[in-house]
């Protein structure tokens, strides 16, 4: 679904050559990061991360010598299975009333990992990440367009702006709230 260029320009923000057993350990790590930055903010510790993940902290700086290195990670590997769901979902009736579902409920979870990439420093790594995104979603767009699902004029700008509202608004709230604004906003897309 993601052109050769952008997938990989994705891959070379995290994905080192490993041996099997530090790659076991940096998957641990990863997954254990998503899981406690989505409870803690971006700011969790990261001795937590290091103990859900099953290894030490050398291990943890070993493959993210710094927080940004691990934020980079765990939003790059987010913004990967938000690409391979666009793909699984095309081109499905609904396919992008779902994608849109995965990826409010992605920021929702991802309290302030957006704020943490403010920095000038990370405008190529933020562009990159976005390019990726808005692929994946240009094409659930016009699949959506080209089948009459939605209005012809709907352009992505606003269908991605639309969508990072709802997730920022409900952030704090239950994730029912976020469907049903959703779902007023998806019905006015046709």
């Amino acid at each position: 679904m993601l052109a050769s260029s952008t997938r990989e320009e994705l891959a070379r923000l995290t994905h080192p050559p490993l041996r099997a057993d530090a790659r076991r350990n940096y998957e641990a790590v990863l997954a254990a990061a998503a899981r406690v930055f989505e409870a803690d903010g971006p700011e969790a510790s990261l001795d937590e991360i290091a103990r859900r993940a099953g290894v030490g902290n050398a291990t943890l700086y070993r493959h993210f010598p710094t927080r940004r290195d691990l934020l980079v990670a765990v939003c790059v590997d987010d913004v990967e299975k938000l690409c391979a769901i666009g793909g699984e979902l095309r081109p499905r009736e609904g396919a992008l009333e779902a994608w849109l579902r995965a990826y409010v409920e992605h920021i929702r979870t991802r309290r302030g990992l957006g704020a943490a990439f403010a920095d000038s420093r990370d405008s190529t790594f933020v562009a990159t990440c976005r390019a990726a995104v808005g692929e994946v979603a240009n094409a659930l767009l016009d699949d959506a367009k080209r089948s009459n699902r939605v209005r012809a004029d709907l352009e992505l700008d606003d269908v991605l702006t639309l969508a990072n509202a709802i997730a920022i608004v409900t952030e704090s709230s239950d994730r029912n709230r976020a469907e049903s604004l959703l779902t007023l906003v998806v019905e006015g897309f046709r």
